[in-house]
């Protein structure tokens, strides 16, 4: 059994450290206060910084990008320490916007990190979609990331990324066995667009649990921006009606300091 140490640094930014190795999800280092456009009309504003520093960090070895192209995922901040990262893992188009040591993953394809005296990892991307159905090429594309190495006992480390529960999420299910799930959550929408949804709600979640039977379930992507509409007390109150063998799987992450996770 492997022990994975995260850190939730805020929004969907966590430090994950495993085998030897340091990866970084989605980096927003940005203080509060400023908005942020994410077209078509749409923005928000920051409203917490980070809790830790980009100067706070150790040397990171990868960046899981689930998209380049929204400042909750990657503010200014965050891109700038992207080329100091060994390599940065995000969608094929993201890869192309961001040049240098970004490397783009097809849904369902496969890289490997592997170094001497470290524990080789393969991570392999999943399928994500960042709002309702033909919302693609208006939101952008968005992955997920699986992460498997030898020695896990109860699954793959999954990230989902920014997505609603769709098709190719449930469809993990019969493609991979999770034992860890980092959810963006957060039930996204904003005030031009109504009442749709553009990140996982607690109802979702649910849903995806009871689907994938992860031994733990990590929300993340919750809290720091406005349209954030579910934040952790809504998260909490709708568990309270969630069948225990469900709710009992959800483990909220302080900020700043990290915890141990068996995998």
């Amino acid at each position: 059994m492997t022990d994975v140490r995260v850190t939730h640094i805020g929004g969907p930014t966590t430090l994950i450290e495993v085998g030897g190795w340091r990866l970084l999800t989605d980096p927003t280092f940005d203080p509060p206060g400023r908005r942020y456009s994410f077209g078509w009309g749409t923005s928000s504003r920051k409203v917490s910084g980070p809790a830790l520093a980009v100067a706070d960090l150790p040397p990171v070895d990868a960046v899981l990008l689930s998209h380049d192209h929204h400042g909750d995922n990657l503010d200014t901040a965050g891109r700038a320490l992207l080329p100091a990262a060994g390599a940065v893992l995000t969608t094929p188009s993201g890869a192309r916007r961001l040049g240098g040591n970004a490397r783009g993953l097809a849904p369902w394809t496969t890289t490997r990190l592997q170094a001497p005296g470290r524990t080789t990892i393969d991570i392999t991307a999943t399928p994500a979609r960042h709002g309702p159905p033909l919302s693609r090429p208006i939101t952008g594309d968005v992955t997920g990331f699986a992460l498997h190495w030898k020695g896990q006992q109860h699954g793959v480390l999954w990230i989902s990324g920014d997505t609603v529960l769709h098709d190719g999420v449930r469809h993990l299910a019969r493609r991979l066995n999770v034992g860890t799930a980092l959810l963006h959550m957060g039930g996204v929408r904003f005030p031009l667009t109504g009442p749709i949804r553009y990140s996982m709600t607690a109802t979702q979640a649910v849903e995806l649990c009871r689907l994938l039977t992860p031994r733990t379930a990590l929300p993340i992507h919750y809290e720091g921006w406005h349209h954030f509409r579910e934040n952790r007390e809504a998260i909490e109150r709708h568990l309270t009606s969630a069948p225990a063998d469900i709710r009992d799987r959800f483990r909220w992450l302080p900020a700043g300091t990290g915890v141990d996770v068996s995998v």
